[in-house]
């Protein structure tokens, strides 16, 4: 049907199989830049195959051999670039896998009337823990805000040291803790956004959105729940604990389900995709989730649409407690520490504190023994606005534009296996 409608191009990479793992959209440019396997390429809107421009990036022979040698295989040794974000008017940020050894450099794309320009700049590659995944086939987010890369990855050879980073420029790299199982339980990193509360930009805050094992789930040691997680954009650390580690993070239950008889929920628990459909207000935007249910019972997918009042009540209610191992997961109903934990240092939260450095050993202890909100977040409606349990597809991605018709607004997505 798209060719019939003559609104197709398509791109025959010369190498053949191009790996694809990561596109940019570049409208400065009027260029799309795609990363796969040993390759970036910057191709033309208008013509995709008439006018693209190729960088050859592959693993080291050194870093090749080395791979092989630790048993992994030919495909896994390759370069696959998993970082593409645009750094500056002239260069973007690209980081790649490097034969589980990865790197990170700028490419320097030039200005729109020097289309002709894509080289990577060699001499200033840096090594890439914290920014891009070891593994090709790792799940992993990122997000370029003001020069500083926020991460979402496993930071590790093995795949084991699941964490939060913020690394690259002027501000402390910070992490999330190292073998916290309250933080992070083997999690799915799905996207990554910064979304302003206010005018305000030291009150940004940066969203993860992620799937993990749910310490809370006391009655199944394996049930898997969607999290929002969330981190000031300016956070320092603490002074003396936390130091070097994420002082503002919080997470609660990104909630998916289909009301059932006598109260019993179907839920869709993993979230295969998250887009935000911006607004006129940037600071509301529409979030829309792509789920799938864990359920032994049947398959089956839903889309649940969020609205950014919902996961605001979220993170400024209750904390969850818990007192002790023979103890539920209940309502924290203690006093909550000034300034409140997850919170900002911006003249928005009074402007008493400019840097979470100088947050009270009281404020950054309780952050760090409540990560977790007590109250979900739940959609539009408490209900999802498509449900499908055909099994016929696997459903992976999604989109959504908002078009103008004669009779109103109407929100079309667009759903790919």
């Amino acid at each position: 049907e798209l060719w019939d409608l003559n609104r197709t191009s398509v791109f025959h990479s010369p190498f053949g199989y191009l790996g694809l793992h990561i596109m940019l959209l570049d409208e400065y440019q009027e260029r799309l830049f795609v990363g796969g396997r040993d390759l970036l390429y910057s191709l033309s809107l208008d013509r995709v195959s008439d006018n693209y421009r190729e960088i050859h990036w592959p693993s080291t022979p050194l870093q090749a051999e080395e791979c092989l040698i630790k048993g992994r295989d030919a495909d896994e040794c390759a370069n696959y670039i998993r970082v593409l974000h645009r750094y500056n008017r002239t260069h973007l940020l690209a980081c790649g896998t490097g034969a589980f050894d990865p790197l990170c450099t700028f490419v320097r794309a030039g200005h729109p009337s020097e289309d002709h320009l894509f080289q990577l700049e060699s001499h200033k590659f840096e090594r890439g823990r914290g920014r891009c995944p070891f593994d090709p086939s790792s799940s992993f987010t990122s997000i370029l805000i003001g020069g500083e890369l926020f991460t979402g990855l496993y930071s590790d050879y093995w795949g084991r040291d699941a964490a939060l980073f913020r690394t690259m420029n002027r501000m402390a790299h910070l992490r999330t803790e190292p073998d916290s199982e309250r933080l992070l339980k083997e999690p799915k990193f799905v996207g990554s956004y910064m979304i302003p509360d206010n005018e305000d930009h030291d009150d940004n805050k940066v969203y993860f959105f992620f799937t993990e094992k749910a310490l809370e789930a006391e009655t199944s040691t394996h049930a898997i729940y969607t999290r929002v997680g969330r981190v000031c954009a300016n956070d320092m650390g603490g002074q003396r604990m936390l130091v070097n580690k994420w002082s503002t993070f919080l997470k609660t239950r990104l909630v998916c389900s289909v009301p059932g008889r006598n109260g019993i929920d179907t839920h869709f628990d993993e979230l295969e995709d998250v887009f935000l459909l911006q607004t006129r207000d940037n600071k509301n935007p529409v979030i829309f989730g792509l789920f799938n249910t864990t359920s032994n019972i049947f398959r089956g997918y839903a889309i649940c649409v969020y609205h950014m009042a919902s996961v605001r009540a979220a993170f400024n209610g209750p904390y969850a407690h818990k007192e002790g191992p023979e103890y539920h997961w209940a309502l924290y109903e203690g006093k909550v520490p000034y300034p409140r934990p997850g919170s900002c240092a911006s003249k928005v939260n009074g402007g008493l504190y400019t840097t979470t450095k100088d947050y009270p050993d009281e404020a950054v202890h309780f952050a760090r023994s409540h990560p977790l909100m007590y109250q979900p977040i739940k959609p539009v409606h408490k209900r999802p606005i498509l449900v499908k349990t055909d099994g016929k597809y696997n459903l992976k991605q999604i989109a959504v534009d908002r078009v103008e018709a004669e009779d109103g607004q109407y929100d079309v997505l667009f759903i790919g296996t």
